[in-house]
């Protein structure tokens, strides 16, 4: 008699905990999403189906200096980290392994391990003094901090890419006296290319969705969505955060899908 191998899902109540677990996750969101379109301005009743909130929003001219403002961090964030962590990539994956190596992988993942709170605080901390002592202010600030943050984000599906790569295509370059840079253009930076773009896209959404490091670093007047959207929670809840919620959460699914798919191509 063949024992069948074990598996989790043939546990006593697997289904009924996987059913409470996901209800748990997601009803919460679709809540919001379908109070979107609530006529009047309750969140918690019902009162008819409209889309003025979506309008109202996007009438708002708050709203749309916060999502610009948004956008331009994110971009920014997404271009510098993206870089950043294409180059430590291929400082740490093209070439034997060397001591220290481990050390330089947990501190490019340090983002990861400590809590956001105090990667908020030191970078506070560390901007306040770069202000007083040179007087400058501006958005910088935020792009620099958002970089910094969402470096490890890009850089492991980078790394993921790379560690899945074949060699001999990059060998036979060499052997057919291409150099360096050269086999890095025509051959390693194709083939690098879905696991950059991979990396560009997380680094993007975690830039556009982040609260705390914004909340602590920004100045005044420099409220991003997600801040903006937390003062308003503040002072009166209504149905327009819904519909901004709901056009967020819609523009993070569509970027998560398309991360999804490219690194599934990237396994076949």
């Amino acid at each position: 008699m063949t024992k069948r191998p074990f598996s989790v899902a043939r546990l006593p109540g697997f289904t009924g905990t996987a059913i409470a677990v996901f209800l748990a996750l997601y009803l919460p969101i679709v809540i919001l999403v379908v109070y979107s379109f609530n006529k009047g301005n309750s969140v918690a009743v019902w009162q008819g189906l409209s889309l003025d909130w979506y309008a109202k929003a996007w009438a708002n001219t708050a709203v749309k200096e916060a999502t610009v403002r948004s956008l331009i961090i994110a971009v920014s964030a997404a271009l510098i980290s993206t870089a950043a962590a294409t180059m430590a990539a291929l400082g740490t994956t093209r070439r034997k392994a060397f001591k220290g190596q481990t050390f330089i992988y947990v501190m490019i993942n340090q983002p990861l391990m400590v809590p956001e709170i105090v990667t908020a605080v030191a970078l506070l901390i560390f901007f306040a003094w770069i202000k007083v002592t040179t007087g400058i202010q501006g958005l910088g600030y935020l792009i620099a901090a958002h970089s910094a943050f969402c470096i490890p984000f890009a850089y492991l599906p980078i790394r993921a890419r790379l560690e899945g790569m074949d060699l001999s295509l990059e060998t036979a370059a060499a052997d057919l006296y291409a150099s360096p840079w050269a086999t890095f253009r025509r051959v390693t930076l194709p083939l690098l290319a879905p696991g950059i773009i991979a990396g560009a896209m997380l680094a993007f959404v975690i830039s556009l969705d982040d609260v705390v490091i914004t909340e602590f670093v920004k100045s005044g007047g420099q409220d991003t969505l997600p801040t903006f959207m937390l003062g308003q929670l503040r002072r009166q809840l209504t149905p327009e955060i819904n519909a901004i919620s709901s056009v967020l959460l819609l523009l993070t699914v569509l970027l998560l899908t398309a991360f999804f798919l490219l690194t599934k191509r990237q396994d076949h």
